[in-house]
């Protein structure tokens, strides 16, 4: 297994619905972590496994699950 981490800032601030979206993204195969960056809140930093996601999939799976992001 390989870890790599992706930093994403958020196009707008989290709401309530957007932790469960958080909590899809962790069912994907091969994402380890969804950390939001304190104390601003304004980022996530995301832990997957490159030996079974690309880059692209991650930021796709983000996006599926319906987070307001952009990757840094």
């Amino acid at each position: 297994m390989t870890k790599v981490q992706l930093s994403y800032d958020l196009v707008r601030p989290l709401g309530d619905a957007d932790l469960e979206c958080i909590a899809r993204v962790h069912g994907v195969y091969g994402i380890q972590r969804v950390r939001l960056k304190q104390p601003e809140a304004n980022a996530l930093d995301v832990e997957y496994d490159a030996s079974r996601l690309m880059p692209d999939d991650v930021d796709a799976a983000l996006v599926r699950a319906g987070l307001p992001i952009v990757r840094r």
